[in-house]
């Protein structure tokens, strides 16, 4: 049976090392990557609905599951947005699919990134990780003939951790380049 390297990298590097810096009692407590959320705002989609188009296959090559739309909640007259209109893609990957996007990211897509000094060290409070990529043409699925628009993606780490230390030093253990120094 197929197993991804990361989630092997896990339940036997990472729970251990995890385990003996925080002292937990049992393997139940440390925490874990529950889920990868990839997001991408399409505001332009209001005047071109050919970016949505475009959007879904990207993101769906991108996270390598089929991407949906997500809808307007409320009107706002000065954007000319109307309720239930589709402004953006999401991706939810889990398990297998989220570690070998998570591999995927870290030692190819994130590289490509021109002057690239590794990714801001802020979380959000609660243990998840909010990376936000303002091209999506770093990852190698992406042709660069065929696409329509560059945009940018947010790219949400959720964790199981209940203080953003924990979170850090999970996401770190799996290879996150996360910047030294507080810049």
């Amino acid at each position: 049976m197929y197993v991804p390297a990361l989630e092997t990298k896990y339940k036997d590097e990472i729970v251990p090392a995890l385990t003996k810096e925080f002292g937990y009692k049992t393997v139940m407590q440390v925490p874990k990557l529950q889920k990868i959320v990839l997001n991408q705002g399409v505001g332009q989609a209001i005047a071109d609905k050919k970016l949505l188009e475009f959007g879904v296959k990207e993101m769906s090559d991108i996270a390598g599951q089929k991407a949906v739309l997500t809808y307007s909640s409320k009107d706002i007259s000065n954007f000319k947005l109307r309720k239930n209109m589709p402004i953006g893609i999401m991706v939810t990957l889990r398990r297998d699919r989220m570690y070998e996007f998570l591999e995927r990211l870290i030692s190819v897509a994130l590289p490509r990134i021109r002057d690239f000094k590794g990714i801001s060290a802020k979380l959000d409070g609660r243990g998840n990780y909010t990376l936000g990529i303002t091209e999506q043409i770093i990852f190698p699925e992406i042709d660069l003939d065929k696409i329509a628009k560059i945009m940018g993606l947010q790219i949400t780490f959720v964790t199981s951790a209940k203080t953003d230390e924990e979170a850090l030093a999970l996401l770190k253990n799996f290879g996150l380049p996360f910047k030294t120094s507080k810049n």
